[in-house]
């Protein structure tokens, strides 16, 4: 269960012993640890822009002597140019070399902070012609990150970034993903309030009972220096604005809009300097103004980086599955607590589906599938996750190899191994983060599911395919950040009109081979706007407002 307010073990921090008359322990902070050193940052004591004409005279040397292109890099602060399709390009064996090294150099002319490694694509002359197609990446349509603010809110966020009055803390709880999407909103709504933000306080996960901070997960300094010229970001609260009594507010109802949130928080935060915010998830509006969608973008591709162990410890099994070929991610949803929530049968037979009933029965405050419908048509709808032995027959239909390394993110499937006999009996080259690391890897993550959450997430990055077995944040921020950093294969599973053609035995492997690629050819990571579409979190579909054709907009990077 969530943390109770008088059981979060750290209060704010404060240079003073608090009075008798303070209990702030209800706003669950806790100062973050010492940074270590970041590698995007080491290029800050070296690197300083040349004189332009000492860069003029270097250009037009390289011209003149055939070079078809030249990559620089800039102090961070003035940089403004990303480039996303130069590294699709670069073929070359990473073994010895340090992986923080290459990402450096990739990340300083890059699109995001957390950038993959290059896709290797399907170019082995054993490959037949479906297989080919498979490891095909999309036409990126030209479109790269942009996000040009325009000068009014440049001219505000001059005056936030130096606020000192307002505070805001917000708190978030649920998993990785959920976590991500409730910090982002919390940069928007401190801008909106015009607030500065103390750094957002990670509730216990009342699933799997991670008891993480923020700088355990994410790196805080990165973040802070990343939105400094949005948004203030501090690491607690001053002493004037410490109180013994604070309201937290977390009667958010859905799709609020900027106007209501300054309507409903403005006068108080204005009054009391002080406001707390719990139960984001989601709440904030889908369509908001363009500054303010490019700001979700900034804190979500560039701000949000993971904490330095983690991101090592991603970038080597990332590395271990790039080094064997192209590989797929499956974000499986196979957890004991998946099948609860959704109310849908495991496939596994009547035994574990009995176990899943009872779970559900008492505990119905988790189950969020449709109530009024059967198992079946809940299937039918899409509503289920895909199990092993869909997944395994829906690769086969779009051709991918029997002998693709295929990388498996999330939790312990329940069931176990059995769970994935239908799928490793078809695709036996299948690797977890469990079996990717080497002893001892993996120990200081016991029982932290938002850091193996993470592992996951940087692996799954860097594949070739990226296909989730169920819909939900994962899948949300993979299919944005896949398109953010140069439109990645990203294949969303079209169940309600797959399952049907599964089931009809009339229906032959050939023809269910074609069906399928048919029905998923326009769902594979191409470009897809989100205009007109108020439905669409602008994290997933980050084109127009983040990201625009090559040559109609400047193309911003922060770094």
């Amino acid at each position: 269960m969530a943390k109770s307010m008088r059981t979060i073990k750290n209060p704010f921090f404060t240079s003073h012993p608090p009075s008798p008359f303070f209990h702030l322990s209800l706003l669950f902070f806790s100062p973050p640890k010492k940074s270590s050193p970041r590698y995007l940052n080491h290029h800050h004591q070296t690197r300083c822009p040349p004189p332009q004409f000492f860069l003029l005279l270097i250009s037009l040397s390289l011209v003149f002597s055939g070079i078809s292109f030249l990559r620089f890099s800039l102090d961070p602060e003035t940089s403004t140019c990303v480039s996303t399709s130069s590294t699709s390009s670069l073929k070359f064996f990473i073994s010895d070399v340090d992986h923080r090294q290459i990402l450096t150099s990739l990340a300083v002319s890059g699109a995001s902070t957390l950038f993959p490694l290059p896709t290797r694509g399907g170019h082995s002359g054993n490959m037949t012609e479906e297989e080919r197609e498979f490891w095909k990446q999309p036409n990126g349509e030209g479109y790269k990150p942009c996000l040009d603010f325009s000068l009014d809110y440049r001219k505000k966020s001059v005056r936030v970034s130096k606020e000192k009055k307002r505070f805001l803390v917000v708190v978030v709880s649920g998993g990785l993903n959920q976590q991500r999407n409730q910090i982002v909103d919390a940069v928007v709504i401190a801008m909106i309030l015009e607030a500065a933000l103390v750094v957002p306080v990670l509730q216990v996960n009342r699933v799997w009972g991670d008891e993480s901070e923020f700088s355990d997960i994410f790196d805080v300094e990165h973040f802070k220096k990343t939105l400094r010229s949005d948004v203030r970001i501090v690491s607690s609260l001053p002493s004037t604005h410490l109180m013994s009594r604070q309201t937290i507010e977390n009667q958010i109802p859905w799709d609020v809009s900027p106007v209501w949130i300054r309507a409903k928080y403005f006068k108080q935060l204005n009054e009391e300097g002080l406001l707390v915010l719990k139960g984001l998830d989601s709440k904030l509006a889908k369509n908001l103004p363009q500054d303010l969608q490019k700001l979700r973008c900034k804190v979500a591709f560039h701000a949000l980086r993971f904490a330095a162990p983690i991101e090592n410890l991603g970038n080597k099994l990332a590395r271990r599955m790039w080094i064997e070929g192209p590989y797929i991610a499956l974000h499986l949803r196979l957890e004991k607590d998946v099948w609860v929530r959704t109310g849908c049968l495991t496939g596994l037979g009547s035994g574990f589906d009995r176990i899943i009933a009872e779970t559900r029965t008492s505990q119905p405050r988790y189950l969020t599938g449709r109530l009024n419908m059967s198992y079946t048509e809940r299937r039918l709808a899409g509503f289920c996750p895909l199990n092993a032995y869909e997944i395994a027959r829906l690769l086969k239909a779009l051709g991918a190899p029997r002998n693709a390394s295929i990388y498996i993110a999330g939790g312990e499937p329940f069931g176990g191994s059995r769970a994935l006999e239908p799928l490793s009996k078809e695709f036996s080259n299948l690797v977890t983060k469990e079996t990717l690391a080497h002893k001892g890897e993996l120990l200081p993550y016991t029982n932290r599911s938002s850091a193996l959450a993470a592992i996951d997430y940087i692996v799954s990055l860097s594949s070739d395919v990226f296909l989730p077995s169920h819909g939900g944040n994962m899948a949300k921020a993979m299919q944005g950040n896949r398109a953010y950093v140069g439109h990645r294969k990203f294949i969303m599973p079209n169940k309600r009109a797959m399952l049907p053609l599964m089931e009809n035995s009339s229906v032959s492997d050939a023809e269910l081979s074609f069906v399928t690629r048919k029905l998923h050819r326009k769902s594979q990571g191409h470009p897809e706007s989100r205009r007109g579409r108020r439905d669409r979190d602008v994290i997933a579909y980050p084109v127009p407002e983040c990201m625009c054709r090559h040559g109609k907009h400047r193309s911003v990077g922060f770094f």
